[in-house]
């Protein structure tokens, strides 16, 4: 049986260092990695840390139901897809 952990709390509270250390301790954690609208800091990588894509592509894949879930926070949008559930969950 599988689990889905769902981290989530505001920008700059170290979600991401908390999942971090949890792969280290448990490297069967699969990290789900999510799509956005915002432009990519100096220390991330694309298809790594998020999917950097554009508003006009955001939008369209809301309207093709591409995401589980998806938000719009401070202006830019952000979402999961289904695809990466249904893979990482299923298997």
């Amino acid at each position: 049986m599988k689990n889905l952990i769902i981290i989530s709390a505001p920008s700059g509270t170290g979600k991401t260092t908390l999942c971090r250390a949890l792969q280290a301790e448990l490297p069967d954690i699969k990290w789900s990695v999510s799509y956005t609208t915002r432009e990519k800091r100096n220390t991330e990588k694309d298809g790594i840390d998020y999917h950097f894509i554009s508003n006009k592509t955001f939008k369209k894949l809301i309207d093709e139901y591409y995401f589980s879930e998806w938000e719009e926070v401070h202006g830019f949008y952000y979402g999961t897809s289904k695809s990466i559930l249904k893979n990482t969950i299923m298997k």
